[in-house]
C-alpha cells in the first residue's frame, strides 16, 4: 500500500557522496539537514527519511532540499541499491507478507 517514488541515482565528483532526484518534493523550497547524531524529533517525510538513511551503515550527513537528497558517506562506500530502495520505500506502509485489511470487511468498533 502506499506509493513507490521514483528514485534517479546522478554521481557526484567526490566519492562520498551520493545524489538522488526524486519525483515527489520532500521540504517545499526549505533546506533541511541532518548529521549522524543529530535528534529527529519531527515527524514529516524529510525526518522519517533520514532516520531511515541513517540506519545504514556509513551515512553520516544528509542534505534535502525540495527533491534532491544528497548523503555523504563515513568515506565507506554505500550502496547505491539499498539507498535508492530505502529511498523509494518511504511512502509504502504495508511490505511483503503484510496483511491489508479488505474495504468489504466489517470491523466490530465496540470490542
Amino acid at each position: 500500500m502506499g506509493q513507490p517514488i521514483n528514485v534517479v541515482f546522478t554521481r557526484s565528483s567526490k566519492p562520498e557522496i551520493y545524489r538522488f532526484e526524486v519525483n515527489r518534493c520532500l521540504t517545499g523550497m526549505d533546506h533541511e539537514r541532518f548529521q549522524v547524531g543529530d535528534e529527529i524529533i519531527g515527524d514529516t517525510p524529510s525526518d522519517e527519511l533520514a532516520r531511515r538513511l541513517f540506519s545504514l551503515e556509513g551515512v553520516v550527513g544528509i542534505h534535502l532540499n525540495s527533491n534532491m537528497i544528497t548523503v555523504k558517506s563515513d568515506g565507506s562506500e554505500l550502496s547505491t541499491e539499498r539507498l535508492i530502495e530505502t529511498i523509494s520505500d518511504l511512502h509504502i506502509y504495508y511490505g511483503d507478507g503484510i496483511e491489508v485489511a479488505n474495504g468489504d470487511e466489517k470491523v466490530d468498533l465496540d470490542t
